[in-house]
């Protein structure tokens, strides 16, 4: 039977809420490992949230949250929120005069649009967040300096991630959007190059990402996750996972948020790469002017 510590004071530290999630989500039960998942990725929502609202959203029940929370040492989920107030600070959302009164203004059938603006105003601080971390200056590094990289993404995410390699494709050779047809992945799997791998998915996750993480990861490939909240798999297929909050008050999960990461991590990589990226971007706009052209230019005369 597991031991769940006892409780913390409310003059007691408890580690940081970053360490106590993490070893529950290496060390815990399934649902242990969901919830945690969640949080983690979640810190600066979690103020807003309720067992009950974590609870629907992970798909366990209520007293699952609770026992989860008292198993990490905090006597419920409320004194956990006490303990994040002091870790976060009390203005983590950037709250605004203009989004003050927006609030105050707002007709009770449009609340919801400053609520969304609050959580989406949070969920962006926390990808700044995760612009500072070490596995972030890692991927950087290696989207830099391997000598290829593969990028995908499934269902709605593959837009985004052609995003991503578009913009990644002008600043450097050798980066490649995944064919998906095929069905095997051969040229990263089949492959004795040195790449590495970005695979952008959300909820309901495909099977064929957490395939394809599985076989990269086995093969010794580094595999880079940027997800959910709720994905409770990467951890395991994955060298590093990014987790970004999706929910904003809008019908549809949003992953608007994955984009502004990937916008950060370009930007990571064109300041890691420095000086001579400003060659190939030049050498691009150069063909693309020749080749196809731009609003307002005269199109350059095809030679012939």
């Amino acid at each position: 039977m597991r031991r769940i510590p006892k409780p913390f004071r409310s003059s007691q530290l408890p580690l940081p809420i970053e360490t106590l999630l993490s070893n529950s989500m290496r060390n815990g039960s399934k649902a242990d490992k969901a919830i945690a998942s969640y949080m983690s990725g979640s810190l600066t929502e979690l103020p807003f949230e309720t067992a009950a609202s974590i609870a629907a959203k992970v798909k366990v029940s209520e007293a699952t949250v609770g026992r989860f929370c008292r198993s990490i040492g905090y006597e419920s989920f409320r004194n956990l929120k006490e303990h994040l107030k002091g870790h976060i600070g009390d203005h983590p959302w950037l709250m605004s005069e203009r989004l003050n009164e927006l609030r105050k203004n707002s007709e009770n059938n449009e609340s919801h649009l400053a609520r969304g603006m609050e959580m989406e105003i949070a969920a962006l601080v926390s990808v700044y967040e995760l612009a500072t971390t070490k596995n972030w200056q890692r991927v950087v590094k290696r989207l830099a300096k391997t000598e290829r990289i593969f990028i995908t993404g499934f269902q709605t995410e593959r837009g985004i991630a052609q995003y991503f390699a578009n913009q990644l494709q002008y600043l450097r050779d050798s980066v490649t959007l995944m064919d998906l047809a095929g069905g095997n992945f051969s040229e990263l799997l089949a492959s004795d190059t040195a790449a590495c791998l970005v695979i952008f998915e959300a909820r309901r996750y495909s099977r064929q990402a957490k395939v394809l993480a599985q076989e990269a990861h086995g093969a010794g490939i580094p595999v880079t996750l940027i997800t959910d909240v709720y994905c409770d798999w990467g951890n395991g297929v994955a060298d590093e996972v990014f987790a970004v909050p999706t929910q904003v008050n809008q019908f549809w999960d949003s992953t608007a948020l994955m984009a502004s990461l990937g916008n950060l991590l370009i930007n990571g990589v064109f300041m890691e790469l420095g000086p001579d990226t400003g060659d190939r971007l030049n050498q691009i706009a150069e063909l693309f002017g020749r080749i196809t052209g731009h609003v307002g230019d005269p199109v350059t005369q095809i030679m012939k």
